[in-house]
């Protein structure tokens, strides 16, 4: 597992974290969508966020 899979992993576990001590009936939506962004690039070594930022000129 590389080291950037590794972060997003972790950060999705930390904002999930957040999440439940916040209470789930409390947080909006929106917040579940970088979790499982995070997860998804996690598990897969796919970032469709990252990728979208190098198609645009940013390098890596």
């Amino acid at each position: 597992m590389s080291a950037i899979r590794m972060q997003f992993l972790a950060v999705a576990v930390i904002v999930f974290l957040g999440i439940w001590l916040t209470g789930f009936a409390k947080v909006h939506w929106f917040l579940y969508v970088p979790v499982v962004m995070f997860l998804f690039a996690g598990i897969t070594g796919i970032c469709p966020g990252l990728m979208l930022w190098k198609k645009l000129g940013f390098k890596d």
